[in-house]
């Protein structure tokens, strides 16, 4: 009974010892591989960085104007409206800010009044036309001249002679039609009318004159009547002293050729039926003789400043047309006063130059195209010209700075395009181009960082200062050889793989290398399509681990196996078992 027992119990250890603890293992005759194919595909290679949105250039919101006080001019202006609101798009050149200045129009009105009578009293003085003012040479002087057609009187200037301002130099005359003021008595003047024919006896020359009423005045004017001639068909006068009222009419004729101011003629009237005392048929004989005043058209001809008569034209009594030449005058005092006055014209030109220029700035416009970033002033506050209100910046051609490390930095070229995404705008993106990389990297807790300018093609929807990532393109390739990175190793200076053969021998072949991402490589020689490289293999383990057989509380030797193969390569290929002394 005791040796069952012990039979018993023998038997269970060894079968739980057996359970428990599992054989020893038996060695593989040769290292188990990883390996991938090689296969044909597209690789591109880029680097990505993060930053912030700045806008490229921008634009100040000014009040035309300098700075300061400007004279002439107004001092301030008064904002009348505000036509956009900060994120407003705008043109360049859209009207966005009106202002106003009262001040200035009625600036502007006074000089051009001023001006004008300025123009226009030199102009007469140099005899040019306002136009011709800036031709004119102060040196030459002044030039009197005919103001009508008609015949030279009362020359009294010789050259050499000194001419004061005023004083008249001659008269011109128009002799073909003269002029005499006639006094009526009250029983006369109602017999009188406009248009009336009168008749003129002279005693100089025998025969009548005609001549006509052109004006009638109906007020009596109180007269010495012993100062008036009587006419020769009423006798004389009688010397007392005695006043009455007497009327006046203007009477006009064509000259003969002898009238002259200060003739005296007996006046007649033409009535329509009757006869008078003197007997002759037709004409009303007036009381009072009459003195011929005047030529009908008559100018004076006065200097205009105080000068020397450098030239005499014409003589006493000659016939002259409008514009000739009469006197010339010239003189140091009147050349500056020539000078002073084209120069004060010339001032006020300028002054008029500046307040109109002011007055067509009282719209500021948008200097750029862009994005209304900032307002400092409102509607009815007071702005200095030139002074800062606002700013405007330009969303199509932004910015975006960012970091690369010693290792992208060699990836990234200037002028290589790049794709630009924002975190506020998911689906779209916008395109760039590297503008600038850093030449020398700074150091940044231990990790040398290069700089990246990008410049990038925006639209209206960006705003400075939104998060955005850029994809720098590095290059690309369409249709080629690609090999996993856990692959490629280098010896002596040359990269090389190792293929498993199909007789499980490993070979190391080298190989050329073009792009490269994190994941894969461009083979350009070296290997051909559905090779399999070697990703990884037993050998490359610890001499401390192991893999193990199948157990069942312990790792299995695939799964081991699986794990080790993992730390090189996350995409693990079939596991091929080589010969000994294969690696």
């Amino acid at each position: 009974m005791i040796i069952l027992i012990l039979i018993i119990v023998f038997g269970g250890g060894t079968y739980a010892y057996r359970q428990l603890v599992p054989p020893p293992e038996q060695e593989t005759q040769g290292p188990v591989y990883s390996t991938q194919p090689v296969t044909r595909g597209d690789i591109s290679v880029g680097v990505e960085i993060t930053g912030t949105l700045n806008p490229s250039r921008g634009g100040s919101i000014q009040v035309p104007g300098g700075y300061g006080p400007m004279k002439p001019g107004v001092n301030s202006y008064m904002i009348a409206e505000v036509l956009v609101e900060e994120g407003t798009p705008v043109k360049q050149g859209q009207v966005i800010i009106r202002l106003s200045a009262a001040e200035l129009e009625t600036k502007i009105k006074s000089l051009e009044e001023q001006l004008q009578t300025n123009r226009e009293l030199l102009a007469e003085l140099m005899d040019v036309s306002v136009e011709k003012l800036h031709q004119v040479d102060p040196a030459y002087g002044i030039t009197l001249r005919a103001p009508i057609d008609g015949r030279v009187v009362g020359l009294e200037v010789q050259e050499g002679d000194e001419v004061k301002q005023g004083q008249i130099v001659a008269r011109v005359v128009d002799d073909s039609r003269f002029r005499m003021v006639v006094k009526l008595a009250p029983t006369e003047f109602k017999q009188v009318r406009t248009g009336q024919q009168a008749f003129l006896r002279f005693s100089e020359f025998n025969g009548f004159t005609k001549a006509q009423v052109t004006d009638v005045n109906p007020n009596p004017i109180p007269e010495d009547l012993s100062k008036l001639a009587f006419s020769g068909f009423y006798g004389t006068g009688t010397g007392q002293g005695v006043y009455g009222y007497v009327y006046q009419i203007t009477v006009e004729g064509e000259n003969p050729g002898l009238i002259r101011p200060g003739m005296v003629a007996d006046v007649g009237l033409a009535v329509d039926s009757g006869s008078n005392s003197s007997g002759t048929f037709g004409i009303k004989w007036l009381r009072y003789k009459s003195q011929v005043e005047a030529f009908v058209k008559e100018e004076r001809v006065i200097s205009r400043a105080d000068a020397l008569a450098t030239r005499v034209y014409v003589r006493e009594m000659e016939m002259v047309k409008a514009g000739d030449p009469l006197v010339s005058l010239a003189g140091k005092d009147l050349q500056k006063d020539i000078e002073d006055k084209l120069n004060q014209i010339r001032e006020q030109e300028m002054e008029l130059q500046q307040l109109r220029a002011q007055l067509s700035q009282l719209e500021i416009r948008a200097p750029m195209d862009g994005i209304v970033a900032r307002l400092e002033k409102q509607a009815g506050q007071t702005v200095q010209p030139g002074e800062w209100i606002g700013h405007i910046y330009n969303t199509s051609d932004m910015r975006l700075w960012g970091q690369v490390d010693d290792v992208d930095v060699l990836l990234v070229q200037q002028g290589a395009p790049v794709q630009v995404t924002v975190d506020a705008l998911p689906g779209k993106s916008f395109e760039g181009v590297v503008e600038r990389v850093d030449t020398m990297g700074r150091d940044e807790n231990g990790i040398t960082r290069f700089g990246v300018n990008i410049k990038v093609k925006g639209t209206p929807e960006l705003r400075p200062g939104m998060q955005a990532k850029a994809y720098i393109n590095a290059g690309s390739a369409e249709d080629v050889l690609l090999v996993p990175l856990e692959a490629i190793f280098e010896e002596d200076g040359q990269a090389k793989v190792e293929i498993l053969q199909p007789d499980g021998m490993v070979k190391v072949v080298p190989v050329q290398l073009g792009l490269m991402n994190d994941r894969v490589a461009e083979v350009k020689s070296g290997l051909e399509e559905g090779q399999l490289v070697i990703t990884g293999s037993t050998a490359d383990l610890l001499p401390s681990q192991r893999i193990q057989s199948n157990d069942t509380f312990l790792p299995s030797s695939s799964e081991n196996n699986q794990e080790q193969n993992g730390s090189r390569n996350n995409r693990t290929g079939g596991g091929q078992t080589a010969s000994p002394g294969s690696r």
